[in-house]
């Protein structure tokens, strides 16, 4: 049977990736309560194939 909560899995999508022209994408999967964060997450996170910190923003 599932869980029950308001943890909800989301998954996280670099912003800077698709304008650089490599090929590849830098993705992360985490959790998120989504009544208190209703909105769509922001997060700078370690792209490893720009060898950088960007901004990753919540997908789907």
């Amino acid at each position: 049977m599932a869980k029950k909560g308001n943890r909800v899995q989301v998954i996280l999508e670099c912003t800077e990736h698709k304008d650089s022209g490599k090929a590849g994408t830098s993705r992360y999967i985490t959790t998120k309560n989504k009544k208190n964060t209703p909105d769509r997450m922001e997060i700078k996170k370690f792209n490893p194939i720009l060898k950088k910190m960007t901004v990753h923003k919540e997908i789907k």
